[in-house]
Formats: C-alpha cells, sequence, structure tokens
C-alpha cells in the first residue's frame, strides 16, 4: 500500500446488484454453481510468507524495487506458477534509474475474449520486508493460483494473476502493464480483483467500493461468515486497482487497514484493540512474518478463491471413477506456427504414473499430418505420440496412445503439446484426456 488513508472511514452504503453476464458452458463441463471455491489452506499461505521473509532477511532486509530482495521475489513465485502449469510473463519497466518486473501468469484455456484478472503488488518499501505490506495479498493471490492447478478448475473466463513491481514507487508497475495493453486487450478484461493487506495484526475487513457486481460477491461470502464489512472509499489511486479503474476496467478487492486507528464501533464487530492503528508496522521495520493476523489472512484468502470461482464461471470436469483427467477447453493450434499446450491437473494419487497411461487425443484438423503431438509430463519429460507425415492427408486426430510413464510422477500438471509444422490447414484441440 503506497500511502497512509486519512483517518476517516466511510460507511458501508447500499449497492445495486449489476446482471453478470457470461457464456452458455458446454454440455461437457459443470457448470460454476455445483463446483465450490475450494479451501485455501492457511499453511500453505503462511509458507509463501516465510520464504519472502527468508529473502528479505537474505538481502538488506527489504524486497524494495531495484533491490536484489524484489528480484529474488518475483523469481520465487515465478517457480512455483511454472511447475503448476501457468504461462509466466515477466514484465520489465525502468523506474528511478533501475529495473522493475512486472510478473504476469496466464491458465490455459477460458475465453480469451473475458478475462478475468487478479493481482497484488509484490515490492515493499526499503525501511521493512513488507510482509503484511504486501507479501500477504501476494501470497493469497499466489494460493489461490496454485489451487486452480491442483483442481484442474476450468473456468469460462480465462483467469490472468498479476504480482505488480515498484507499487510503492506510485503504482508504476501497474501502470505501465495498462498503459501498454493495447485498446483491444483492455477491452476482454472483464474484471481486475485488487488485494493490498489483508492480514493487518488488528484487523478490519474492508471491501473496496467500486464495481457493484464484485463488491457484492466479495460481501456474499463473508455474509456466510457472518462477519459484518465496511466500504473502503480511500483506497482510490492509493493502490494498483487505480490505473485498470482509470482505464474502464470493473475493479474491487479486498483490505485489512493500514495506518489510521480502530474505532470503538469496528472493534465490536471485529475485535481486535480500540484506539490502535490497524497495521502499527504499516511501512516499517517491523512488518514482518510477525506483523500477520492468521485469521484475517485465512478469511480473506478464502474470499479471493471465492471470488475467483464464483466471477470466472466454468467448472472441473471431475475425474470418471477417480481414474480420468480430461480438459475439454479448445485450444487453437496456429497454421505453421508454434506449438501450443492444453492442461490437466493430476492430484490425490499415490505413487508414479502407470506402465500404460492411455492419452486419449480428440484434435479437429484439415490436415492431421502437418501435426507434431507430444505428451509433456509435469517434470518436462516429453513423449513423442505422433509424428508428422506429408502422406497421411486425412482430417482431424481421434486416437487413444499408450505412454510408459512409469518413471514420472501421477501428480501434476501434465500437458498435450501440439505444433502444426506446415502451411495451408488450420484446427484446435478439442479435448483430451488421461487414463490412469
Amino acid at each position: 500500500m503506497r500511502f497512509p488513508a486519512p483517518g476517516r472511514l466511510a460507511a458501508a452504503t447500499a449497492v445495486a446488484l449489476a446482471a453478470f453476464l457470461a457464456p452458455a458452458l458446454p454440455a461437457t463441463a459443470t457448470t460454476a454453481a455445483t463446483v465450490a471455491a475450494p479451501d485455501i489452506p492457511l499453511a500453505n499461505v503462511k509458507a509463501h510468507l516465510t520464504q519472502l521473509q527468508s529473502i528479505a532477511t537474505a538481502n538488506g532486509g527489504n524486497r524494495a524495487h531495484g533491490r536484489t530482495g524484489y528480484k529474488a521475489s518475483v523469481d520465487y513465485v515465478k517457480a512455483k506458477l511454472d511447475a503448476a502449469g501457468f504461462t509466466t510473463t515477466l514484465q520489465q519497466f525502468t523506474s528511478g534509474g533501475s529495473t522493475g518486473y512486472n510478473l504476469l501468469a496466464d491458465w490455459p484455456g477460458g475465453d480469451p475474449n473475458q478475462v478475468l484478472m487478479s493481482g497484488a503488488h509484490l515490492d515493499s518499501v526499503t525501511a521493512g520486508p513488507g510482509i503484511n505490506d504486501n507479501g500477504s495479498g501476494s501470497a493469497a493471490v499466489l494460493e489461490t493460483a496454485l489451487a486452480v492447478s491442483r483442481t484442474g478448475y476450468q473456468p469460462t473466463k480465462h483467469l490472468r494473476f498479476a504480482w505488480w513491481g515498484a507499487e510503492e514507487l506510485g503504482l508504476v508497475g501497474s501502470k505501465y502493464y495498462v498503459n501498454n495493453l493495447a485498446s483491444s486487450e483492455r477491452s476482454k478484461l472483464t474484471g481486475y480483483l485488487n488485494f493490498d493487506m489483508i492480514a493487518s495484526p488488528n484487523p478490519g475487513y474492508f471491501v473496496y467500493d467500486d464495481d457493484p457486481t464484485i463488491e457484492k460477491t466479495f460481501k456474499d461470502y463473508f455474509a456466510t461468515l457472518s462477519i459484518p464489512t465496511e466500504i473502503e472509499t480511500e483506497g482510490d489511486g492509493r493502490s494498483d486497482h487505480a490505473p485498470f479503474k482509470s482505464a474502464g476496467v470493473p475493479v474491487g478487492g479486498l483490505f485489512s487497514g493500514a495506518d489510521y486507528i480502530k474505532t470503538s464501533a469496528q472493534a465490536q464487530k471485529w475485535g481486535g484493540t480500540t484506539g490502535q492503528a490497524f497495521d502499527r508496522c504499516y511501512h516499517a521495520s517491523c512488518d514482518t512474518s510477525a506483523n500477520i493476523n492468521d485469521t484475517a489472512l485465512d478469511r480473506n484468502s478464502d474470499a479471493i478463491a471465492y471470488a475467483v470461482w464464483t466471477l470466472s464461471g466454468g467448472g472441473t470436469t471431475p475425474p470418471d471413477g477417480g481414474n480420468q483427467y480430461e480438459n475439454t477447453t479448445d485450444v487453437a493450434v496456429p497454421d505453421a506456427g508454434a506449438a501450443v499446450t492444453s492442461a490437466v491437473t493430476v492430484s490425490g494419487r499415490t505413487g508414479n504414473a502407470p506402465a500404460a497411461l492411455q492419452v486419449g487425443v480428440d484434435i479437429k484438423h484439415t490436415w492431421r499430418g502437418d501435426l507434431v503431438i507430444d505428451l509433456v509430463a509435469p517434470d518436462g519429460t516429453a513423449y513423442r505420440l505422433k509424428n508428422s507425415s506429408s502422406s497421411d492427408s486425412a482430417d482431424n486426430v481421434l486416437a487413444t496412445y499408450t505412454v510408459n510413464a512409469s518413471s514420472e510422477a501421477a501428480n501434476g500438471s501434465w500437458k498435450l503439446r501440439v505444433q502444426d509444422t506446415a502451411a495451408q490447414d488450420t484446427g484446435y484441440i478439442d479435448s483430451w484426456k488421461l487414463t490412469f
């Protein structure tokens, strides 16, 4: 969080529920209404915070822009996302003579014309390690993204997660991203969810007063816990949702309070200490891993997952008898272009994959001889399923291949990789599945 907010809080105001429209799901998908958002394990989120604290400790006590601790933080988050099957992009910019980094992570699949983003700034101030501000938001967004992978979630909308650099210097990273995003790409963003300080030690439960649908989604979640919320109206211009809002993107988010004072009325409904700041270590050296309220972190992390699942639509194709894992999201295969992938996440199994792993492939293509197809294991090992052949002139690939994957761990993100090696014919991955 960049600036201290004034010492007043606006009372909650009633808002009108805007209609939230999403395209119909294919018949093979499970609707969002029947796929509940997963519980985000508090222990996992805290493990990320422990890592961020260790990074700060090893790098001069902070994770600020232009310092080694920030780049190490980016590298840590990126490695987790890469291993989980996300497509990651490191966007560079310059501020104050130093190179800054935004990290973007896209989950394969979903409608590319409807993109739901969630983000948090990853940098700290130079005064301290920034574990609440904003390790808390960064860790919760990371663990939500990893939950998408673990559950094999197949949303209707495309999911993109972001970690911003140089927020503490004036929202530099998020402004750079939005300003360099083509207008056609901005129009595809159906919402941006921002999480900046969500585990303050004397916490409040504040919901951004911006897009009505996003706001109501968060309020509905906290209502299920019988936790009253207040509207956060002081955040405009002070965190990374501001550039998106200025560009016309619907925004929303959560906040647990900074350096202004908790009132007696707020303490009565939320607990904590009257007359004390929500975070006495705001922008200070004491913003360490000890400066975290576990209950607030747990509740807000679960609220993030609830919002991502609710606002993205879609579902997870459940395993058939516990043995099949399928992705039914179409992926275009570019003509004579780069390889594309489609992922399925296997979880809950023990040991290695079988020696006779079945890979069912359904690819629509007007000249299948152009196609090279591989199965890529979670550790990156590729198994060739089909080579290209100039004599194979038939349409489509509808086949089941057998792979000896007994040297591979069963759990993880498996990918079908397809490349069109010649010009003039086009197609797409219709669906594919693994049978254990």
